[in-house]
């Protein structure tokens, strides 16, 4: 079975800024993939091509086996790390709004949006304008927008943003489900414990260009050290080497 996402010697320029530089990898199907960098590598550039917010100059987006269209669009989940809901709309009308943009009818998308509050612990809230919500609120109402319509790929961008630790273990937990459930995922975020944590397999970029890809417990076994690092506290002995 081929790659379900094939990202193929992609070139991106803005002016005379050159963001992405024959940047080429392949998602697996039903894998959690981390998407890893530092800031101004790329990333963000490539997931609005692979959204069709950008064009490639140079490459290919190929999606389950043929170039990307705007029909696939549709199939996919998209978290951006800026947040785009609207303050003075309540809750409930928001979901409904994003859901039918994704070709969701009214009833099924009725249905979907109470699963997914009570699931996230956030029914309580529909009637709430997100102007009454915590940044944590706010993300969990994003987050249900970004899966409400059962998308074949998803595309989380520092998905963990405003949570508290017991509301990241949440999320995490919907995420591996929603793998579990056949969905591809593209992990984008800075926090290395949670790449170990959830990704199957990662890709790093840096200057618009793939440094390093591969199974992430390969990567490990690859570049362990054997060296540890030790912390005491309260010792009132002191050591002695030999």
């Amino acid at each position: 079975m081929p790659p379900f996402l094939i990202i193929n010697n992609i070139s991106k320029n803005f002016d005379k800024k050159r963001a992405l530089n024959g940047l080429s990898f392949s998602v697996e199907q039903g894998k959690i993939f981390g998407l890893l960098g530092p800031n101004g590598a790329g990333k963000t550039t490539l997931i609005r091509i692979i959204n069709r917010i950008f064009e490639a100059d140079e490459g290919q987006v190929l999606f389950n086996g043929r170039e990307i269209s705007a029909e696939d669009v549709a199939k996919i989940g998209y978290l951006p790390e800026e947040r785009g809901l609207f303050p003075k709309m309540k809750v409930g009308e928001q979901i409904l709004f994003f859901a039918k943009l994704k070709g969701m009818n009214k009833a099924d998308a009725e249905k979907q949006s109470i699963i997914w509050l009570k699931r996230l612990g956030a029914y309580g809230w529909i009637d709430k304008k997100v102007t009454e919500l915590s940044k944590g609120m706010q993300q969990k109402i994003q987050f249900i927008i970004t899966v409400l319509h059962n998308p074949k790929l998803l595309i989380l961008d520092e998905p963990f943003t405003g949570f508290d630790p017991i509301n990241v273990d949440l999320i995490k937990k919907q995420i591996l489900k929603l793998r579990d459930d056949g969905a591809t995922i593209i992990f984008s975020t800075h926090n290395m414990a949670s790449v170990e944590e959830i990704c199957e397999q990662i890709v790093l970029i840096n200057n618009g260009q793939n440094i390093l890809e591969g199974e992430i417990n390969n990567i490990k076994k690859q570049f362990f050290t054997n060296t540890y690092m030790i912390e005491y506290q309260d010792v009132t002995t002191d050591f002695e080497t030999n």
